[in-house]
C-alpha cells in the first residue's frame, strides 16, 4: 500500500442538459444523471446511487481484505445498501445507510467467525467512516453443504 495521504481524481464534464460523464485515469467512464426522484431519466447511476455504491462497495473489498488476513475461507458474500435521503433542518442529506449482507461458508466454516469478520469489515470500510450517518449492517451467514 502507498503511504497516506492518498489523492483521488475524477474529471466531470456536462452541458446544458444531458448526462453528466465521469472519467478517472485507468478506470471505465461512466455515465450519470439526475435519479428519477429528482426529475431525471431514471436509467443511469446518478450521484445518489453512486455514494450508496460506494458504501458496499467499500465493505465488500474491506471483507474481503479482512477475511483474508484472518484466514477465513469463505463460499461468497452478497450485500444490498439501502441508504435513505431526506430533509433535515432543510437540508437533504442522507440520514441512514444499512447494508444486508449474507455470507456463503464451506460445510466446515464457523458461523461466528463468520460474523465476526462481517462486522470487522463494516468497522474498517473507509467510505462508512467518512459519513456522517451511522452505517446499520445487518448480516446472515450460512453454511454451504
Amino acid at each position: 500500500m502507498d503511504p497516506f495521504p492518498h489523492r483521488y481524481v475524477v474529471d466531470a464534464r456536462c452541458e446544458t442538459s444531458g448526462p453528466v460523464d465521469l472519467r478517472s485515469e485507468g478506470a471505465p467512464d461512466l455515465v450519470s444523471a439526475a435519479p428519477k426522484e429528482f426529475g431525471g431519466p431514471g436509467d443511469q447511476w446518478s450521484p445518489e446511487t453512486l455514494f450508496v455504491g460506494a458504501v458496499v462497495d467499500c465493505f465488500l473489498l474491506s471483507f474481503r481484505a479482512v477475511a483474508a488476513a484472518s484466514k477465513l475461507d469463505w463460499v461468497g458474500l452478497r450485500c444490498r445498501a439501502t441508504g435513505t435521503l431526506d430533509r433535515v433542518d432543510r437540508v437533504t442529506r442522507f440520514v441512514a445507510m444499512e447494508i444486508e449482507a449474507e455470507l456463503a461458508l464451506p460445510a466446515d466454516g464457523s458461523i461466528e467467525k463468520g460474523e465476526r469478520i462481517l462486522e470487522k469489515a463494516e468497522q474498517t470500510c473507509l467510505v462508512s467512516n467518512s459519513l456522517a450517518v451511522e452505517v446499520k449492517l445487518e448480516s446472515r451467514v450460512t453454511i454451504e453443504e
